[in-house]
């Protein structure tokens, strides 16, 4: 964890990912306060004039983007969930995207993966992703990995991240993600935008 962060306000994008009302409420118990950490962080980014992005999962009826083999998305298929225009995909209220900020739908785990997420972080002069998302070990991870290699400064913010296990979220954030990103908790966000 770092104890002193700048950041390059006009090159800084927030990414809010996959805090929808199907997936907030089965992680939240980890981290009961992500959304009230997160609806902060939001308000903060807005007022500054940061870029605000949304990313989230959503499948068109009879899921002809999931494969059988895709071990994580075709237990979705049979339930009903995540599918577009069900209230389970729709963003969390506390955290609601604005008429202006771009919801990205993707079909995959990862941010960039199925997406045009890197086409407007490049419309928008982006260098540097403040990352917020459910789960830890899925959106998360795979979009660390992703835009590492795409060459983003990263930053995790700690606490509005959450994960069904304590345990991966611990290990992936104190170990795993500082080696590509740099890993802070909401507060310190926060007075790097004051």
């Amino acid at each position: 964890m770092t104890n002193q962060l700048t950041l390059d306000k006009q090159h800084t994008a927030l990414l809010i990912m996959d805090f929808q009302n199907g997936i907030v409420a089965n992680y939240t118990q980890n981290n009961p306060d992500i959304l009230q950490h997160t609806a902060a962080l939001l308000a903060a980014a807005r007022n500054e004039k940061l870029t605000v992005i949304y990313v989230v999962v959503r499948f068109r009826a009879g899921y002809p983007e999931v494969s059988l083999r895709n071990r994580g998305f075709s237990a979705i298929r049979g339930t009903g969930r995540m599918l577009e225009g069900n209230p389970d995909t729709e963003i969390h209220a506390q955290v609601a995207p604005l008429s202006h900020e771009p919801v990205v739908v993707k079909r995959r785990v990862g941010a960039f993966s199925t997406t045009d997420l890197d086409t407007i972080l490049k419309a928008h002069n982006i260098t540097t992703l403040l990352l917020c998302g459910i789960a830890t070990s899925g959106v998360v991870l795979s979009t660390v990995r992703w835009a590492a290699d795409a060459d983003y400064e990263l930053v995790v913010v700690e606490n509005c991240c959450a994960d069904a296990d304590e345990e991966v979220h611990r290990v992936l954030t104190q170990k795993v993600f500082p080696r590509q990103a740099i890993v802070t908790q909401s507060d310190q966000i926060l007075e790097a935008l004051r």
